[in-house]
This record gives structure tokens, sequence and C-alpha cells, in this order.
């Protein structure tokens, strides 16, 4: 018997508005989110390049954004929000990935979880913590704009060098944790089961809408293969939906330790025998997706679990910890986007999807 449900609906670019909506609908977003409370729009930019599957489409937002003020939820109570990191400035993401024309038009606040006048506050978890609980000397510091908000998580369908894939779950890494979360990569996959049980105590909607437009198979988040998918998921249980991706490209959800560990701990819905899909029919569908490494990730996983782990807290933890990011903004925006990167994107322009993010300030209602 299901247990939760996924909506899985094939987009166009000429519908995708429309589209968005369906799947929120039929996923019951109205049923998972208040309309007494604010609504966070938590948008996913893993680089602030544009990328194919890399960062939340503009479609993506607005379809969110129309299908939630089509349902009666005020405009005032809509909020875009970003997470900065070290090596990403989430200000030019949002400029390059189009996101500031959603809000703008859209008459959308946006704000900026990072910058002076967001106030983040120590946060003492009901649940058990498995490892966040005595991570941080200063304790777990989390925005205080989020408690009390529903939250919708907007990743995209992608695989990821640490996680396998990465999705719903792992969108609220950038928005709940504060700026040391990167002490945590070495215990990745049980402090995203940590931020899934806040996340159900601070919000009271949680749900998920991802795009498969384009999607990214590879050494994700970045340095990917895009795709052409067509593809709009949509779900409250944030470990069906991830469960749900991460069948479709092709991965055993439980053998993604993510997913398993939530799934044991009654956190969502892991299993796809327990979750209905609602929309298209996915039973024979299989992407073939495969994940990969870069340069710079098989360093970080000598770093995190192999052997120069007994000098991850001196590399990583102290003064000199700056090496890290001067190093990943090197290889990625440096080498791998100017020789392969920009190459890929451009090619990109040229397929349907392309064109429309290409031509967006045109079509953006």
């Amino acid at each position: 018997m299901a247990r939760a449900t996924v909506a899985v609906v094939r987009a166009t670019p000429e519908t995708v508005l429309a589209d968005v909506g369906r799947a929120m609908t039929l996923a019951g977003f109205e049923r998972a989110l208040p309309k007494g409370s604010p609504v966070i729009l938590k948008v996913n930019i893993t680089w602030h390049f544009w990328y194919p599957a890399c960062n939340t489409t503009p479609w993506q937002l607005a379809g969110v954004a129309q299908a939630l003020l089509g349902a009666g939820y005020p405009r005032e109570s809509l909020v875009a929000a970003h997470n900065r990191t070290v090596v990403v400035s989430a200000r030019l993401g949002e400029r390059l990935n189009k996101h500031r024309i959603v809000t703008e038009r859209m008459g959308i606040a946006d704000v900026h979880l990072y910058e002076p006048g967001e106030e983040w506050v120590r946060y003492e978890p009901k649940a058990k913590m498995r490892v966040l609980g005595g991570m941080f000397p200063e304790g777990l510091m989390i925005p205080k704009r989020l408690i009390g908000a529903n939250i919708i998580h907007l990743p995209t369908m992608k695989t990821h060098v640490f996680t396998g894939i990465t999705g719903a779950m792992k969108n609220a890494f950038g928005g709940l944790l504060f700026e040391k979360r990167h002490w945590t990569h070495s215990v990745i996959h049980e402090t995203l089961v940590d931020l899934l049980a806040i996340q159900k105590e601070i919000h009271p909607g949680v749900f998920a809408v991802m795009d498969g437009t384009f999607a990214g198979d590879g050494a994700g988040p970045r340095a990917m293969r895009w795709h052409e998918k067509d593809l709009i998921l949509a779900s409250a249980d944030q470990v069906a939906i991830d469960a749900i991706a991460a069948k479709i490209m092709g991965f055993d959800p439980l053998s993604l330790k993510f997913i398993r560990l939530a799934h044991e701990a009654g956190l969502g819905v892991g299993d796809p025998r327990e979750i209905e899909v609602v929309g298209e029919d996915i039973a024979g569908v299989n992407w073939g997706f495969r994940r990969g490494d870069t340069f710079a990730s098989r360093g970080q996983k000598l770093i995190y679990w192999g052997p120069l782990h007994r000098f991850e807290k001196l590399l990583l933890r102290t003064i000199i910890v700056p090496w890290s990011y001067v190093a990943s903004i090197l290889y990625h925006d440096v080498f791998w986007y100017t020789l392969v990167g920009y190459w890929r994107a451009r090619r990109a322009l040229k397929t349907k999807w392309g064109r429309l993010f290409r031509d967006w300030e045109r079509v953006q209602p």
C-alpha cells in the first residue's frame, strides 16, 4: 500500500509553467502547505554560471510561484531564498540563471540568508541527532526566517560525487546550515537525515518541486553531462521524491545511504514499492545515469574517507582552510568550465530548453 505520493509530469517549453502547476496539484501542495504561514521558495544555486541541470531553472521558480498565487497564497507571503557558499556567488548566480527576472516581474521578495539583516539563531533540535548534536562549538545555528515558515525546495535532477544523487533533501544543506557546514561532509548522509528531522520541527509544511527538463549525470553537481529529459517532479515527501528521482536516473534508491537512513527513521518513504507515482507511467524508465568523479572530488574523498582523514581538521577546520576554496574555484571555474563546461553549455543553448532559457527575458510572463 502506498504511503507517499510523487507526481511525475512531462513538460514542454510552451506549457512548462502550467506543467509545474499540474505536478504540484497532483502532489497535493495545498494540503501540504498551510496558507496562514509564509512560503519560502528555496532556490538551488549549485554554481553561479548557467549550466544545464545545475541550478533551479527560471521556469521552475516561476511555475511554482504562479501555482501558489493562483491557489490564493498571498503574494507578500512568498519569499525566494538563497544561500551562499565560499566558492559560489548566489548574487551572481541569481542573475546569470535569470531567477532575478522571475522575482522582480512577479513581485516576490528575494532574500539572501547570509547577508546583513538576516538573523541566525541557535536551535536545539527535539529529535535525536545522528551527527549535528555536537558538531559545532557554537551550537547549531539556523536562519530565524525559516522557523514557522512553509518551505518548497527547488532542486534539479542530477548526480552528486558524494551522495550519489542530489535532490530535495540535499537542498536543505545550504539553506539550513551556516558557513561551517563543510565540516559535515565526511558524514554527509547522516547530516541530511538530521536536517530533515529539523525541518519537520520548524516548518508547518515541506514540499519539493524538482526540475528534470535538463538532467545531469557523471561528476555532479557541476561537472556533468547534460541530457534533455522533459520531466517535472513534485511531492510533499522529501525522501520519496528523491527516491523516485533516483529510480528514474537508474539507481536503487535504498542503496543511497541518506535515503535508506531517512526511510528507516520514518522521516519519509524511500522504498519505491511504497510510493504512488501519479501522472507519467515510469514503470519501465531507467536513464542509466552513472556517477563520476573529478580531480577535485577525488582529493576531497581522500580527506573525508581516505588516508588523509586524520588530517581533516587541520586541512578543513583551521585557518589554512582557504586553500581548499581556492583549489575548488581554480578547478571548476577556471579549468573545467573554460575547457569543457562553457562549450557544453553553448551546445545546450541550441536545444528546446536552451532556447527557452536564452529567450527567458522575452517569454517570462
